[in-house]
């Protein structure tokens, strides 16, 4: 009788990711080898029942497993024990290296071996050259994110507890939350205080041998002069006797406009937020979809960007020569600016990795469309077009300005044409060509009639979240993976709430803002708080240790925290009448500020607990079931949409505003969409009908 011993299975390597796309793409590049798990973001951090912090022991974090990952760590480490060789691919960034650092803890490895992989992009070379070259745990990356993590924690569970007792339950005051709070309250009052003054315009229209332009006052008697009242410019008006102007004056010159460098983190919450309509929240969440992979056919899954959180502006050698040759291809070789191109960082970036751009240039947006969906898609193309852009040449202009004059009233006026597209053949930001009629020295142009028009200057505008991200990185406050959170943060508060997509701030946050002004002004300080973030960069770097950096800036906080104890008055936010009865007890409604926002509740609390949300009706009826009224309400995510008063025994929703009345073609309902250039247009739901555009 013959016996065959079962064989035993091949060990194979294991590899922690921290999300389960990426595992999926990583473990088909690597092969029949490998196996990769995920560990579905951290796996250790510090509780959140208490401070976690020991501020007598040297600041002694003590991190516990999260709650909820029981089964996943046992599972982990079932697979480790049984593994070859484990390997740790975590973000390649100051979080991914904790994460990693917190992985080899729990699973028991040797942090001296070199089981840590990073790739800045999920591709199958990249991943398979990352392989080729691990490298052990990098402790100054690990150092940076425990003294922001510990840093962080000191402060907002060192005043929340204080605010929670000063104002009310709920709040939160973080490092960098605060100081983005304090940049909006400050426009505000900017915006409050602002006086208007008045200010004209004087604007003609021209002729020169049937070519219309046209031109701006620009002074009298050779001196430029404002226009500041209606006298000024009546009596400039009357120094114009007739329709005949002089040329006295022509500059023709050329002048070129650069290609923009690559994307960082926050240029594409700025620019997703201008051109493609995308919130903060929404472009991160995109980028980590293109960076983790996303199916391409037969090709499988590939990851089509470069990591999406850096804010540095370098590229690739390799990159850059495969962006020549497309471009070389595509355009011409006039167009590849290879070689030429020298882009400088900001100062302060990391630099830890490459900008964002695509995996491959080859793969172009076209060729990927059948693959993405339209959010996808849209993000990519705004992703790919940039990055090929700043790989070619600058553009170039003829410029013409000429000076026109009659009784010593000198109109101005600019035109230009584009004599080489350069960059602008991918990415285009800029005005169509204003050409102007051939103008020499001595000619003569008639008018073809003058306006004046009456201005006031304008406050400076709110801040929207692509403007606060600007102004937030300008000041150093944050790194490209903070810009998001804190946004959402300071919404979640109800610190401020997003009016026209700008941020305005709330009674509340307008309360924590000078509770925090008064007791702990470094905190909300721009400058001190960036002053942190170059220590955290110090650490990183390995040029500071980092209990010592924590020491440094909590010790005087910790004199600010003893002194608001004892000074900061208790804070009472009055209830207003919202005048009516309670249904259920008859006692006064109020109106309460929760964390979500106004309501109503029962002035009988705790008695009697009824509560209703305040609905602003916009009044129109309802389209559906014509009884109830169309009230403006929020989505989970905050979203502004309209909903009938009778939910839910009516179920009417509706994104766009119902304006009241029928379509005339099918007797649907109409409603108002707003459309680029800040417009709206009233439009049927079957699009059988609409109306012209109403700026």
């Amino acid at each position: 009788m013959v016996t065959t011993k079962k064989r035993r299975k091949a060990q194979k390597n294991l590899v922690v990711v921290e999300s389960p796309a990426k595992a999926k793409t990583i473990e088909k590049y690597l092969g029949r080898s490998y196996k990769v798990v995920s560990s579905v973001g951290h796996i250790r951090d510090l509780p959140k029942s208490r401070m976690g912090v020991d501020t007598e022991q040297n600041y002694e974090p003590d991190y516990i497993n999260i709650r909820g990952k029981g089964d996943l760590i046992k599972s982990l480490r079932t697979e480790a024990k049984k593994a070859k060789k484990v390997y740790l691919a975590s973000d390649p960034d100051r979080e991914g290296e904790a994460i990693s650092w917190h992985l080899a803890h729990i699973l028991g490895l040797n942090l001296e071996e070199k089981n840590r992989v990073v790739f800045n992009e999920i591709t199958k070379d990249a991943v398979k050259n990352a392989f080729n070259e691990p490298r052990s745990i990098n402790f100054d990356l690990v150092d940076a994110q425990q003294a922001r993590r510990v840093l962080d924690r000191l402060v907002g569970y060192s005043i929340s507890p204080i605010l929670w007792r000063k104002v009310k339950k709920g709040l939160s005051a973080g490092r960098v939350q605060s100081v983005a709070l304090k940049i909006i309250i400050d426009r505000e009052k900017e915006i409050q205080v602002f006086i208007p003054e008045e200010y004209w315009t004087i604007d003609g229209h021209f002729l020169k041998n049937r070519h219309k332009f046209k031109a701006s006052f620009w002074g009298v008697d050779g001196k430029k002069q404002k226009l500041e009242n209606a006298k000024i410019v009546q009596n400039i008006l009357k120094k114009i006797t007739s329709k005949e102007f002089l040329i006295t004056k022509v500059e023709k010159k050329e002048r070129s406009r650069k290609a923009p460098v690559p994307f960082t983190t926050s240029s594409l919450q700025q620019e997703a937020a201008n051109k493609i309509n995308f919130r903060t929240r929404k472009t991160m969440s995109t980028a980590q979809q293109l960076y983790e992979g996303i199916s391409l056919g037969k090709e499988g899954t590939v990851g089509l960007i470069t990591y999406m959180r850096t804010d540095s502006t370098r590229i690739s050698e390799v990159a850059k020569g495969e962006a020549a040759e497309f471009i070389s291809d595509t355009f011409g070789k006039d167009y590849s600016a290879h070689g030429a191109q020298k882009v400088k960082n900001a100062k302060g970036a990391q630099d830890a990795h490459e900008a964002i751009r695509p995996s491959s240039v080859l793969r172009t947006p076209e060729l990927l469309e059948p693959f993405l969906d339209k959010s996808q898609l849209k993000l990519y193309t705004l992703i790919w077009n940039r990055f090929v852009a700043s790989q070619m040449k600058p553009a170039t202009f003829d410029t013409v300005k000429a000076r026109l004059e009659q009784n010593g009233v000198i109109f101005v006026a600019n035109g230009s044409k584009v004599k080489f597209k350069g960059y602008l053949a991918v990415y285009n930001d800029t005005d169509k060509d204003k050409m102007l009629p051939d103008l020499k020295e001595g000619d003569k142009v008639r008018s073809d009639g003058i306006e004046s028009s009456q201005h006031f200057t304008q406050p400076p505008a709110r801040f929207s979240e692509a403007t606060l991200v600007k102004i937030l990185e300008e000041n150093g406050v944050g790194r490209p993976s903070t810009y998001a959170p804190t946004l959402e943060t300071i919404q979640r508060r109800y610190y401020v709430k997003l009016v026209a997509k700008h941020f305005e701030p709330t009674e509340l946050g307008e309360i924590v803002n000078n509770l925090m002004v008064e007791f702990f002004p470094k905190i909300v300080n721009s400058g001190f708080t960036a002053e942190i973030e170059n220590n955290l960069d110090e650490i990183e770097h390995g040029n500071e240790e980092w209990r010592k950096v924590v020491d440094q800036y909590f010790r005087p906080f910790e004199k600010e925290l003893e002194v608001a104890e004892e000074k900061m008055e208790k804070v009472q936010i009055k209830d207003e009448a919202a005048g009516f009865d309670c249904d259920i007890c008859g006692h006064p409604m109020v109106i309460k500020l929760g964390r979500f926002g106004k309501f109503y509740a029962c002035s009988n609390f705790p008695e009697c607990r009824n509560t209703k949300p305040i609905i602003k009706e916009i009044g129109v009826v309802c389209p559906v079931c014509n009884e109830g009224q169309v009230a403006e309400r929020k989505s989970k995510k905050n979203r502004l949409f309209y909903g009938c008063t009778r939910y839910p025994d009516c179920d009417f929703t509706s994104w766009d505003k119902p304006v009241g009345r029928l379509c005339p073609k099918c007797g649907q309902y109409l409603v108002e969409k707003k459309v680029r250039g800040g417009g709206k247009q009233v439009i049927c739901i079957n699009n059988d009908y609409e109306e012209k555009v109403q700026k």
